[in-house]
């Protein structure tokens, strides 16, 4: 995973949970982030989609369970 596509999601996932990107890290999720319900786990995906040009199947967003898991996923799909 490059930092510059962390960097993004951490950015995308604090604008979408509204927390500060210095409170998120690789490995905040939903159980350590009371923000992150599965409405807003929606939104992140349809904004991630939006910003990286790339499309999620649901078995992506089952993958989906950390910053850094998403980081490493769009990674994966912007290098394929």
């Amino acid at each position: 995973m490059s930092q510059e596509v962390f960097e993004r999601v951490r950015n995308m996932c604090a604008d979408v949970f509204q927390v500060p990107p210095a409170q998120l890290r690789p490995e905040s999720s939903p159980e350590n982030l009371e923000a992150w319900d599965s409405v807003q786990h929606l939104n992140l995906v349809l904004a991630l989609e939006q910003e990286f040009g790339v499309p999620f199947d649901p078995e992506d967003m089952d993958q989906m369970k950390s910053v850094g898991a998403i980081a490493a996923l769009v990674g994966r799909k912007l290098s394929s």
